[in-house]
């Protein structure tokens, strides 16, 4: 079972039954980026760091979910 097997079998369907993007005011934003990357110098940056879902009830950020394999 892959990363995106886990996302579709048990991730979303737990997402939707607790309420998340059914209740009003909630949403999960998917591959949602966090941060842009560390300073590298000279104008770079280093990769950014990005989250697997992030769930936001009412324009507030609560918790971020990672989906591993």
């Amino acid at each position: 079972m892959n990363e995106a097997e886990t996302r579709a079998d048990y991730i979303d369907p737990a997402l939707a039954a607790s309420g998340w993007g059914v209740v009003e005011g909630s949403r999960v934003r998917r591959e949602y980026a966090i941060t842009p990357g560390r300073l590298a110098g000279l104008g770079r940056r280093g990769k950014g760091l990005t989250a697997d879902y992030v769930l936001i009830y009412r324009n507030t950020k609560l918790a971020v979910v990672e989906a591993k394999a």
